[in-house]
């Protein structure tokens, strides 16, 4: 990255603000929002994704833990909370994302090691058609609910494979994450799972002898953290937001997400 003009530096901080905009108000999309945008930059996909994992690494950790201590101070600041569940008492979904772990981490390990070779372009088309139809069902609030457990399985089997392949496994795991979780655990449980795919991620980096970009983290995370901020308010009012209008939020969000997939992955 040193051989770029002021202006592509310029253009590089403001997606990384962008990304951690996206990331930090709706849980997920900070990569496929923000990587078509880096790549017409510099077209080069090993530049970037280092760097991608590595705030997924530094803002996920933070967001869960963040998460835990503002729960533990509204569990506190209750009269009586003895008739809470005890998984209802964190700002993780413990017992669905161990679950979802064990189905997911035979394809993650397969994706990220290049043990079976699909085309990727038909995979990653077939991923964002699949969560288009999920995104149009939220927007007309009338979620699609499979009710099938081999086809939940489906999908984050294939979603595992391409993560581990990419960094853009993420909405089609979302799909299934957002009608299994609770609404106000889904951002954090999601960022515990970010966390631990991208390590796994990162050992092929490592293995692999790519540059993680280390010094270029000193002025980028930086923009990732502006960018954070603001996102946090923006996830501050989804929140609040009746059920409808969450579930809205989230299918506009995963609508745009697919669009810019599609558009990244057969247009550039």
């Amino acid at each position: 990255m040193e051989h770029l003009l002021w202006w592509q530096y310029a253009l590089i901080g403001a997606i990384f603000i962008w990304s951690g905009f996206v990331r930090s108000g709706l849980g997920f999309g900070g990569a496929v929002l923000a990587l078509p945008f880096l790549l017409l930059v510099k077209n080069d996909p090993l530049l970037f994704l280092p760097i991608i994992s590595i705030h997924l690494l530094v803002f996920s950790s933070w967001i869960a833990w963040q998460g835990s201590r503002t729960l533990k101070k509204e569990t506190k600041s209750a009269t009586d909370n003895s008739d809470i569940p005890k998984e209802a008492q964190s700002n993780i979904a413990w017992g669905y994302l161990k679950k979802a772990l064990g189905i997911m981490i035979v394809p993650k390990l397969i994706g990220v090691f290049g043990l079976l070779t699909l085309p990727g372009n038909i995979v990653t088309g077939v991923i964002f058609v699949i969560v288009a139809v999920f995104a149009v069902s939220y927007i007309l609030n009338k979620p699609f609910y499979t009710n099938n457990k081999f086809l939940d399985t489906v999908f984050l089997m294939l979603g595992g494979y391409v993560s581990g392949t990419s960094l853009i496994g993420a909405p089609l795991i979302v799909s299934v994450f957002a009608t299994k979780v609770p609404r106000h655990q889904l951002r954090d449980t999601l960022f515990v799972l970010w966390f631990i795919l991208v390590m796994i991620k990162m050992v092929s980096f490592l293995i692999a002898d790519i540059d993680l970009q280390l010094i270029h983290q000193l002025w980028l995370l930086p923009c990732a953290l502006i960018g954070h901020v603001f996102g946090q308010k923006l996830h501050n009012r989804i929140q609040k937001a009746e059920t409808p209008v969450f579930f809205q939020f989230v299918g506009w969000a995963l609508l745009i997400v697919c669009g810019f997939g599609l558009y990244s992955t057969f247009m550039l």
